[in-house]
């Protein structure tokens, strides 16, 4: 039946299964992240007063390429939440820009969850709200979203399929979709729609690409309290046993994994089964509906 998961929180719901991107573990000044080394020669003019900074020919800039690559994702204390106190059946979705993610996901796995990454796609209110330096963009060739696929999926391994993160706009676009979800389906992966937009065509594309895809059926935390989690757990209840399937989708707030920990245990008595989500798209993708 359902298989809830966590996201990371932004402004934008990105999707995944259950717990999200997990989180780096706090670290002090001796672990400090190195910055990329300086100067990058594409971003200086020389000038008679000295090198200048300027945009580099590809489009990059320096408020970007130095910047200290920002840690995003719940605590450690919530991902090793997710992983322990979790059902196995619950699918993990992590961030690929998190620190110790190959750990991360050798937990997971370890405790027998199925594992996803998020692929981070372009939103609609980009760059305002940026989701990283390797974000897919309709503005970018298929080789160059391709490339930054790449760099994403070679992260880690062990992962069943992608998610999005974010994507509002980019889940639009049946042009810019296209390549990337024939690279997914040439290289055996799934794609887990977490339908950032009533305007995306995600499901459908996928769908007619014959892609393994599961569709999210409820977004349990966009308000993070207990009654309205609760609630959206009960109308995930509701659609399972209309459609046989459905899947929630969520971030690791501490509310929202207390309350699915204490849901997952009350399934047995109501005829319903948590499975992950490679069961859902084993069967059929949900019928390929857009919800």
């Amino acid at each position: 039946m359902p298989s809830p998961p966590p996201a990371k929180p932004t402004t934008e719901r990105p999707v995944a299964t259950l717990p999200p991107p997990p989180a780096p573990a706090p670290r002090d000044r001796a672990s400090a992240q190195a910055l990329l080394p300086a100067p990058d020669p594409a971003l200086l003019e020389t000038t008679p007063k000295g090198p200048l900074p300027i945009i580099s020919g590809d489009g990059r800039q320096s408020w970007r390429v130095y910047a200290r690559p920002f840690d995003r994702g719940p605590s450690g204390a919530a991902t090793e939440t997710s992983i322990n106190e979790l059902p196995g059946a619950v699918t993990l979705a992590f961030d690929p820009y998190t620190r110790r993610l190959g750990e991360w996901i050798e937990l997971a796995r370890a405790a027998g969850h199925e594992v996803v990454l998020s692929l981070p796609m372009e939103p609609t209110e980009y760059p305002r709200f940026d989701p990283g330096p390797h974000t897919l963009l309709t503005s970018l060739s298929p080789k160059e979203n391709l490339e930054r696929m790449d760099w994403v999926l070679s992260r880690v391994t062990g992962y069943v399929g992608i998610t999005n993160m974010m994507g509002s706009r980019f889940t639009t676009s049946e042009a810019n979709l296209v390549p990337v979800f024939d690279e997914l389906k040439k290289r055996g992966l799934m794609f887990v729609d977490g339908r950032p937009s009533e305007q995306s065509v995600a499901a459908n594309v996928a769908q007619s690409m014959s892609l393994p895809r599961v569709i999210s059926d409820q977004n349990l935390d966009e308000e993070a309290t207990r009654e309205a989690i609760d609630r959206h757990l009960g109308a995930l209840e509701a659609q399972a046993k209309r459609s046989g399937s459905a899947l929630g989708v969520g971030f690791a707030y501490p509310v929202t994994l207390e309350r699915i920990a204490l849901w997952t245990k009350t399934l047995d008595q109501k005829g319903l089964i948590l499975a992950p989500v490679t069961a859902l798209a084993a069967n059929g993708g949900q019928k390929g509906a857009q919800k």
